[in-house]
């Protein structure tokens, strides 16, 4: 670290690192040497070959050192001090590592430089011997195109290999020897190349010894084990067999591969590394010259000859031994087969039972062959009964197997696996061991190591060894009906509270700290037995030590000959050659990893050297102690000779030296980097790494020794309790392996530079503080619930047997303390590290200036540390408070309330607090807990959720001095209490667990300074979940959703017993606002949902009501029924009686006017209705055309009225029904004839007539016929009448009672709540309101304002703001308008689409501008009335050419007139466009036979040539166009040309058909006009006026150019809806001009 930090213990302490000191290897005594030279820099990893050394320093240079006879200049061959790389310099190395003769650094990059001996291709250079200087390689993947270059992480040299892990975890490898685990024969390989057998995995370390390699890979997570094959596929033996012996069958998947390949991925646990028959034969069975030798009859026996071993099997407690005796050599088979024979007599039944009695108590006894055995945890299972049960369990099947006695008796089973393969062979029938008896023997060669590895099968054990191990080797009896009930139904209870120990998540502590569950694959040469399968065989690919699974390998280290495993609970595992005993054990050579006895304390790093090992040790005061195991050379009268060490001896010339971090060994040389303790900094840091190693120790400790024996019991209570005991279980086998982890990462943290804030403690502290809070949750939970108590009686056994181990690993001392509370002390032990973390963190801020961001750093994460503790502490107390008022509180009462995460805050059993106005003899208790306030009487209690009560205190004039008021959904208590004090302590109690409870973080202390700060009290409004039990309304329902001082009030949700569900805004405990409801309709399995607004409980206002049986009803309600205005559609189109309604309601019936449209009949009803029924004046239309107006009682035609059909016969007269002609009446025929008389019959089929018929002549029928329909709609609705209840509510909206009667600025201040209200509620909806419609809605807050004289500006200002409020549904206008178009739309299309109807709607639509401009005039109440007209504004006049007349003048002959106010000229450009379809359809429907005879008459005067067509008009010749512009040139006119004249008048006059309003259409007429005006002065070129005979027939040319198809319709819309004011002004003479040609064309005579 920098000095500039400002820190002063790192910039001082750096000078003071990383110091190096070297010694010869073999002797304990020899004194270390410094090594200087490079300007005190810090080293920070060294690593060294055979006769040589790299170091490499903080600033990423590398220095060498020693016997460098690769180097070109002589003087460097031999370097005592250490000469600097150059070819490196630039480069920044971030890791180093050394072969025998070769050497190799990364860079920060990720790229790699070789130098060195290259005789091997070692360097990955071709043909070239040696290489001087760093040299950079090349590693790319060929796979990838275009070729990627691959990063690397780490390197590892061998002597004649090496490899390289990339940063995508992969091994790439390169230069000579089956160690590289290449598939490949051809030797040197130069090109890096992938070690694809474990491609895909992830590696984490590589280490390469003299000729074999080792990888330290994560575990597989479980679901990830691929199905296995059924063949292997490279020597195409069976995986998985089965022999059925007489009383047995075993099932054997523990095939291996003699070419060293695991199964595909499936990873099974017990590898028999049976030799292969060619091997057998004699033949060799690897491909690379290296390892081609030759295995003779002895490699069949592997050197591991212990059979008992097949029984040793790790019983799940980590740190158990696996021991066996590994020095009995035998030299031939018949050697094998006595010991066997006398093993199975004798030793083996005294080991079985010796084993039973006790777990060997020091590791150092387990030597001894007797105890090879470590008992299983649940005393009394024999050893043969877990392995049988845990062979049951990997089958499948979950059958304990435990026989009974004699089922199998144990000899049978010894001399079984002790037989060898050649009695197998005889055994199996055949006469001599062939081809047949060698396979069989093969299949099933179990002896030897075949279990090793293998976890002990405690019940409690097997769903973790289902996730763990995919294959075993098992023996099984021949029938399982032998197996007896009690047992299946033992080994059935067990299943269901199987906890997994070891942690399978591999989640975020996975990620960011080192993994514990890892694998060591093995390759290379075997000879000494260094690759740890049990035999002596060379592999060429990786394969899978199987004893090491499950052991936590954390670091690996490849010697010359054998290899060693550190583990994370501080443990060694070595294997290989032991000829200078270092192994570190006295087994001699070892081919499967067996545990190094080092010494007490705990290994943290290790180093293989070339015939010996380094052990770096946690000594006593932190300071690490090197212990060395390995050749000593003897210095005797100058004759030096070697011995062994006999146990790792402590090097004492190293202890004197500091703070060792890091230990290399090579060929000949040690080396050691060491630490100056500046300021106790790194003290500090080994004090931490040291206690956490240890502290994992301890709890795994606790973990197998104590946590799964308890769970292994029977009877542990109820399933609660298990549950409890499993949560905590798992918590602390999720805390373990986080401890272990950090362990972990501490030593590595150790080995590098040590900077304080890459702590993982500092960077990731939530993941430490959230995981041991979670562990004290679940043990405090366990507590309250009465959890170590209910253990005490299944557990007595136990727990009296080991009750020194318990007070051991409790660090209990006291001497009478009961079993109960050493538990109690043991599970919260681990709280008590969290005091230990923020010590040390402290100690470690000391080192540093008080200004620096690390001392800030440091002294923050101690004080969360500090606090955590301190909080988990007042957990505990809690929690035994807890258990303590439980124990004192009445049964019944108990059972009911009792809830692990429930905690007591305060009680009232004092008499401190009581109800006001109790009765003398009740009883009143009052229990605060943390997520209740209980009320107990008696025998009875009730339950108030403290997310819902609201306290306050009493006001002190009602006289109740100490009162506490409290209120909860459905209750108001008044509680007096004894005190103030005692008021004030209940008071603040309540609040503060209101408060907690409501921000739901009662589990975790206030990190850092601001969270303290606690609220006085809860907030009143809140958010909470409540379930109703008495309101009578409500009972049973639950709400969720906002609340008010115990009601809700806001967003919520509430959800009846029954069903029904209400979703939306509360006022006051009442639905009220806008919101959604459900109602189930039990009988159609659908449900009746209302989506609209509510008002004190009930639905109010705007809705939509779907019913279950398909209606829908969309509109007004008031008091939960249809009221005011609304449609009604029932059924759907396919349905039996589909209808649609629309109109008044009152009172949930149809009254008022209203449209009823009978899809079915083809029947449209317009007019009255009361109570449901037509009732008073109504007209009908159907699909046939006929036409009905007149009076209706209770849906019947009564009395007088008109009937008109498609063909004009009309009846005037009276009806008794339907269609029903009865009594006086008048028959009129198209033809004007008629009958005057009585009538009696259904129209359509017969009538009887007894009456009077008349043949008027022909004056009187013009006359008359007129007559008859001017009298049409004197009998309908007034338009007037119609849709009240629409202008109704919008009044309404705006606050009037009646139109025209309220306060014009309220009706302001609603229109403005109306828009915010509904914007609001949009925001909400999924629907984005688009960026226009945002923008209306911003303008329409803004109210025209006007002051002074009214002007044609604020005229203006009011049309654009109307045009807006009517664009948007928010605004009262807008919501009227769109209303208004639904209602018209609904009345004239379809079936109303009929032309009888055209003078109804024109009058409706008048109707509709003169009551909309009420309300216009009502909010701008400064608008003139209909027909006045607004003064011009006095401007200079411009010059304005008269229509009339060509000259400009000046000097009008009249005054301009001003701007009329007109309800049709200001809403009529609202209102039209949205009505003109129906409306337009039925003047064409009126104007039909006219505007055939019409348009006939056009299409013919269409086909004459231009000149024809005016001379035919008589159009005077000067006025016909000479020239015509045709696509910008002037063409002559042609006696052939066509539509070519007048073509921009014509154009003009087209465009009457897209304009929707009558002023807009006038405006086309007139500018059609001075387009013709514009023509004829081209031609003329002079001044002219018009006369009407001159302008007539070229207006009629033009007309009939223009060929509009309606234009009969366009005519009357005009006529019809015009301003009044227009008639005689220009426009109007204009448009009778054009009225005129349009009855021209109809007549005109064609000659």
């Amino acid at each position: 670290m920098d000095s500039q930090n400002g820190s002063s213990a790192e910039a001082e302490g750096a000078k003071e690192r990383g110091i190096v000191y070297v010694w010869k290897a073999g002797s304990c005594c020899a004194t270390p040497e410094r090594i200087l030279g490079w300007g005190r820099k810090t080293v920070l990893q060294a690593a060294l070959g055979a006769n040589h050394g790299l170091l490499l320093t903080e600033g990423g240079e590398v220095y060498s050192f020693g016997k460098l006879p690769w180097r070109t200049r002589v003087e460097e061959r031999c370097a005592n001090s250490p000469i600097l790389e150059n070819a490196l310099t630039g480069q920044h190395v971030v890791t180093i590592a050394a072969g025998s003769f070769h050497n190799g650094a990364v860079t920060e990059s990720g790229a790699v430089y070789m130098w060195g001996n290259n005789l091997a291709g070692q360097c990955a250079v071709a043909n070239q011997p040696c290489i001087p200087e760093p040299h950079p390689i090349n590693i790319s993947d060929s796979e990838t195109s275009p070729l990627l270059s691959i990063r690397i992480l780490q390197l590892a040299c061998g002597e004649e290999h090496t490899l390289a892990l990339s940063i995508s975890r992969e091994i790439w490898a390169w230069g000579s020897g089956c160690q590289l685990g290449l598939i490949t024969t051809t030797f040197p390989v130069t090109k890096p190349q992938k070690v694809e057998h474990l491609a895909g995995r992830v590696v984490l370390q590589v280490a390469c010894g003299a000729h074999h390699s080792l990888a330290l890979v994560q575990c597989l997570p479980v679901q990830d084990m691929k199905p296995i094959p059924e063949r292997c596929n490279h020597c195409s033996q069976l995986l998985i067999t089965m022999t059925d012996k007489e009383d047995h069958v075993i099932i054997s998947d523990s095939h291996c591969c003699p070419l060293g390949v695991a199964l595909a991925d499936s990873q099974p646990e017990n590898h028999v590394s049976c030799s292969s028959l060619e091997t057998l034969e004699g033949k060799s069975t690897t491909g690379s010259e290296g390892c081609q030798k030759t295995l003779d009859d002895q490699s069949l026996i592997a050197s591991e000859s212990d059979v008992a071993s097949v029984f040793s099997h790790n019983d799940g407690q980590e740190d158990s031994v696996i021991s066996s005796p590994g020095n009995i050599l035998f030299p031939d088979r018949k050697g094998v087969k006595e010991a066997l024979r006398n093993m199975s007599d004798h030793s083996f039944n005294e080991s079985l039972e010796k084993s039973i009695s006790t777990e060997p108590e020091q590791p150092s006894q387990e030597e001894e062959f007797g105890s090879s055995l470590p008992s299983p945890p649940g005393a009394g299972t024999s050893a043969l009964n877990s392995l049988v049960a845990s062979c049951a369990s990997a089958v499948g099947v979950r059958v304990a197997a435990t026989y009974e006695a004699g089922a199998l008796s144990l000899k049978k089973v010894i001399n079984f696996y002790g037989t060898t393969p050649g009695e197998l062979g005889s055994q199996s029938g055949s006469a001599s061991p062939g081809l047949e008896g060698l396979k069989d023997s093969r299949e099933e060669q179990v002896k030897l190591e075949s279990m090793q590895g293998k976890k002990s099968s405690s019940l409690v054990d097997i769903r973790e060894e289902e996730s763990e191990g995919v294959s075993r080797r098992l023996s099984l009896p021949g029938l399982l009906s032998q197996v007896s009930p009690r047992l299946l139904r033992k080994v059935g209870r067990a299943k269901m509270r199987t906890v997994a120990l070891t942690p399978t998540y591999s989640g975020e502590a996975d990620a960011l700290l080192p993994s514990l569950r890892t694998e060591v694959w093995s390759w290379g040469k075997g000879k000494e037995g260094q690759l740890g399968h049990g035999d002596i065989l060379p592999r060429l690919q990786p394969l899978c030590v199987k004893s090491l699974d499950g052991k936590e390998v954390i670091q690996l280290s490849a010697g010359g000959h054998h290899s060693l495993a550190l583990t994370a609970k501080s443990q060694v595992y070595s294997w290989g050659s032991n000829i200078s005993c270092q192994l570190g054990h006295l087994n001699s050579p070892t081919t499967v990893p067996r545990l190094a006895k080092v010494c007490d304390a705990g290994v943290w790093s290790i180093a293989a050297g070339a015939d010996y090992s380094l052990f770096l040790v946690d000594g006593e005061d932190f300071q690490p102690g090197l212990y060395y195991s390995g050749r000593e050379e003897i210095m005797d009268n100058n004759l030096s000779e070697n011995s062994c060490t006999k146990s790792p001896t402590l090097l004492l010339g190293c202890s004197k030296l500091g703070y060792i971090s890091n230990v290399t060994a090579g060929e000949s040389n040690c080396l050691v980097l060491v630490d100056k303790n500046i300021m106790g900094y790194i003290a500090s840091l080994h004090e931490l790494a040291s206690t956490e190693r240890r502290f994992y120790f301890k709890l795994s400790e606790i973990k197998s020794q104590v946590l799964r024996p308890l769970l292994g019991l029977d009877n542990l209570g109820n399933a609660t309790t298990i549950q409890l005991l499993q949560n905590m279980a798992s918590r602390f086998s999720k805390l373990c392996y986080l401890i272990g982890q950090h362990g972990a990462s501490l030593s590595s943290f150790l080995h590098g530079i040590k900077e304080a804030r890459n702590l993982a403690i500092l960077k990731h502290s939530s993941l430490f503080l959230d995981s041991y809070t979670e562990y004290c949750t679940s043990v405090t939970n366990f507590v309250v619930m009465g959890g170590f108590a209910l253990l005490a009686k299944p557990a007595i056994d136990f727990l009296s047997k080991n009750e020194e181990l318990l007070q051991k690993l409790s660090e209990t001392n006291e001497e009478c303390i009961q079993l109960v509370e050493v538990l109690n002390a043991l599970f919260f032990l681990p709280v008590r590290r969290l005091h230990n973390y923020a010590r040390v963190l402290l100690k470690l801020a000391t080192c540093f200036e008080v200004t620096s961001s690390e001392y800030q750093k440091l002294q923050d994460s101690s004080s969360c540390y500090e606090t955590l503790a301190i909080h988990l502490g007042r957990k505990r107390k809690e929690a035994e408070y807890t258990l303590s008022f439980w124990r004192t509180f009445p049964g019944k009462m108990t059972d009911s309330l009792r809830k692990p995460e429930r905690r007591l805050i305060c009680e009232s059993s004092n008499r401190g607090l009581v109800l006001q106005h109790a009765g003398r003899f009740s009883v009143n208790w009052f229990i605060l807990f943390n997520d209740a306030l209980v009320h107990a009487q008696f025998s009875t209690h009730h339950i108030f959720p403290l997310s819902t009560v609201w306290v306050e205190a009493v006001s002190e004039e009602a006289g109740n001095v100490n009162g506490l008021k409290i209120t909860t959904p459905e209750e108001q208590l008044i509680l007096l209490s004894s005190t103030p004090q005692e008021k004030t302590k209940w008071l603040r109690a309540i609040s503060q667990a209101v408060d907690q409870a409501l921000r739901g973080t009662s589990d975790l202390p206030p990190y850092g300074g601001s969270g303290n700060i606690q609220r006085q009290e809860p907030p009143i409004s809140r958010s909470a979940k409540y379930t109703f039990y008495k309101d009578p309304r409500l009972k049973d329902a639950t709400y969720d959703g906002r609340w008010l001082s115990g009601k809700p009030h806001g967003r919520g949700v509430l959800k009846w017993a029954d069903g029904r569900m209400y979703s939306g805004m509360f006022r006051s405990g009442l639905e009220d606002g806008y919101g959604e409801y459900r109602v189930p309709n039990k009988a159609l399995n659908k449900d009746d949902h209302y989506v609209g607004y509510w008002k004190e409980g009930k639905m109010c206002g705007q809705g939509v009501y779907s019913y279950a049986t398909g209606e829908v009803y969309e509109g007004c309600f008031q008091d939960n029924v249809r009221h005011g205005h609304g449609l009604l559609r029932s059924g759907k189109l396919t349905s039996s009686s589909p209808s649609m309604f629309i109109g008044q309601w009152s009172m949930d019936k149809k009254t008022g006017y209203g449209v009823f449209d009978d899809i079915t009949r083809g029947e449209k009803y317009m007019g009255m209705w009361q109570d449901d029924f037509c009732q008073g004046n109504g007209v009908v239309v159907t699909q046939f055309g006929l036409y009905y107006e007149g009076a209706f009682n209770t849906n019947k035609m009564m009395g007088t009225g008109i009937l008109l059909s498609e063909d004009d016969t009309v009846y005037e007269g009276e009806f008794s029904d339907n269609w029903t002609l009865s009594g006086k009446g008048t028959l009129t025929l198209p033809n004007g004839d008629y009958i005057e008389g009585l009538f009696n019959g259904e129209w359509g089929s017969g009538i009887k007539i007894t009456g009077t018929y008349f043949k008027p002549s022909l004056y009187d029928n013009e006359k008359d016929k007129p007559k008859v329909l001017r009298k049409l709609g004197i009998l309908a609705v007034p338009a007037d009448e119609k849709w009240k209840a629409v202008f109704d509510e919008c009044w309404q909206q705006l606050g009037c009672e009646s139109p025209g009667q309220g306060d014009r600025w309220k009706a302001w201040d609603n229109i403005a709540v109306a828009l915010t209200t509904n914007r609001r509620q949009h925001k909400d909806s999924p629907e984005v309101l688009s960026r226009s419609h945002t923008q209306t809605l911003e303008s329409l807050e803004f109210i025209p304002q006007h002051v002074g004289a009214f002007t044609l500006e604020k005229y203006e200002n009011i049309r654009k703001y109307l045009i807006k409020a009517c664009d948007t549904p928010l605004h009262p206008l807008g919501r009227l308008v769109e209303t208004l178009v639904a209602v018209y739309r609904m009345t004239y299309v379809g079936v109303g689409a009929n032309r009888r109807l055209l003078q109804e709607a024109v009058r409706e639509i008048k109707s509709y501008l003169k009551r909309i401009f009420q309300l216009v005039r009502f909010l701008f109440p400064d608008l003139p009335e209909e027909g006045s007209t607004i003064p011009p504004i006095v401007t200079e006049t411009k010059g304005r050419t008269s229509f009339c007349g060509g000259k400009t003048d000046s000097r009008s002959e009249s005054p301009e007139p001003g701007y009329a106010v007109t309800s049709s000229g200001l809403l009529l450009p609202v209102l039209l466009p949205r009505l003109y379809p129906p409306l337009f359809m039925l003047y064409a429907l009126d104007n039909e036979r006219e505007e055939d005879i019409y348009w006939e008459c056009v299409l013919r005067l269409n086909k004459q040539s231009d000149t024809a067509l005016l001379s035919f008009l008589g159009v005077q010749t000067k006025f016909w166009p000479v020239t015509v512009s045709i696509l910008g040139e002037n063409k002559k006119v042609m006696p052939s040309t066509k539509d070519s004249c007048f073509a921009s008048a014509v154009e003009c006059l087209q465009q009457i058909s897209t304009t929707f309003t009558p002023s807009d259409k006038l405006k086309v007429i007139q500018q059609t006009f001075e387009e013709i005006s514009q023509s004829v002065l081209e031609t003329l070129q002079e001044d002219f006026l018009w006369s009407m005979d001159d302008l007539f027939p070229v207006f009629l040319y033009v007309v009939l150019r223009a060929r509009i198809r309606n234009l009969g319709s366009e005519v009357h819309l005009i006529e019809d809806l015009m301003d009044p004011f227009l008639q005689h002004g220009e426009q109007g003479i204009m448009f009778t001009t054009l009225k005129a040609c349009y009855y021209q064309i109809q007549h005109e005579k064609l000659t």
